[in-house]
C-alpha cells in the first residue's frame, strides 16, 4: 500500500516513515525538504500519484494565532483539493485530544478549522486525536515556567509516547476510514502536578513544581479532564520511566 506521510521527516512522521516500511507499505514521506510543500503546492501532485493513502501529520512553524490558522487552512485545503485529483481513498489527520474542549486556545482553534475541512471534503477520513508527546514534555515545562517555579494545574493527565501514536496512526491509515475520530492516549494517568514534579526530579531539573488550579495550559485553563481521552480509547504500552530510560533529557 502506498501512504504518503505529509510532514514525514518531523517527530512523528519520521517514525510513521519507518513503522509503515516495516509492515511492508511503501511509505513516501513528504515534507519541504523532500520537495513537496503543501501552502505552495510544489510536488503535491507528483508525490500523491498512485498513493491510495495520506497521513498528514504537519505543524505550523508559526504559533502566531493568524499565522497558525492561516497555515492548516491553507495546507489542509490543497492537501485535499490535490488528493481529490489524485484519486487517494482515504485521509488520516493527526489532531490533539481536546481541541473541542478548548476553543479559546488559538492552536486548537487552528486545529478545529483543519478538522472541518476534513469532514467537509468528498475524501473518505480518519482523525486521529493523540494526548501529549512524552517528547514535548521539556518544553510544557518550559512554557509553565515563571522564574524558578513550574506553574501546573492539578488536572488529569495522559501523555504517550510519539512512537505509540505513530503506531496508532499508521494502524488507522492502513484499515479502512473511520469518517470520524478516534483517541488513543499513554498507558498510566496522572495528575499533571504530580507527572512534572516527578519528571523533572528525574531530569535533575532544580525548578520547583508548583501546584495552582490556575495555572493556563498554554494560555488556556483546562478543566480536570480537559486533556484525557474519553473511555475506550486505544492505550499505547510504553511507560514514561521507561522511554526516559531511553531517552534522557539533559536538562
Amino acid at each position: 500500500m502506498r501512504i504518503v506521510v505529509v510532514g514525514g521527516t518531523g517527530l512523528i512522521g519520521s517514525k510513521l516513515v519507518e513503522q509503515l516500511g516495516e509492515h511492508g507499505h511503501e511509505a513516501v514521506a513528504a515534507a519541504p525538504d523532500t520537495g513537496v510543500n503543501t501552502l505552495t503546492r510544489e510536488g503535491l501532485t507528483e508525490v500523491l500519484t498512485g498513493a491510495q493513502a495520506v497521513i498528514d501529520v504537519t505543524d505550523s512553524p508559526s504559533y502566531e494565532p493568524d499565522a497558525v490558522m492561516k497555515f492548516f487552512q491553507t495546507s489542509t485545503g490543497n492537501l485535499l483539493t490535490a488528493e481529490k485529483a489524485a484519486g487517494v481513498g482515504h485521509h488520516v489527520a493527526l489532531s490533539i485530544v481536546g481541541t473541542e474542549r478548548m476553543p479559546d486556545n488559538t492552536y486548537f482553534r487552528a486545529k478545529i478549522a483543519q478538522e472541518q475541512l476534513i469532514e467537509q471534503s468528498s475524501i473518505p477520513y480518519s482523525i486521529v486525536h493523540a494526548t501529549q508527546f512524552f517528547e514535548f514534555t521539556p518544553s510544557i515545562a518550559d512554557a509553565a515556567t515563571d522564574g524558578n517555579e513550574v506553574r501546573i494545574p492539578p488536572v488529569r493527565y495522559q501523555p504517550i509516547a510519539g512512537d505509540d501514536a505513530a503506531q496508532a496512526v499508521g494502524r488507522v491509515a492502513a484499515g479502512s476510514p473511520l469518517n470520524g475520530r478516534t483517541e488513543v492516549g499513554g498507558p498510566e494517568q496522572f495528575q499533571m502536578d504530580e507527572f512534572f514534579r516527578d519528571a523533572l526530579a528525574a531530569w535533575g531539573d532544580p525548578r520547583e513544581v508548583v501546584t495552582d488550579p490556575q495555572a493556563l495550559y498554554f494560555g488556556t485553563l483546562p478543566g480536570e479532564r480537559t486533556l484525557v481521552p474519553a473511555d475506550g480509547a486505544t492505550l499505547g504500552t510504553i511507560r514514561y520511566r521507561d522511554w526516559l530510560s531511553q531517552n534522557p533529557i539533559d536538562k
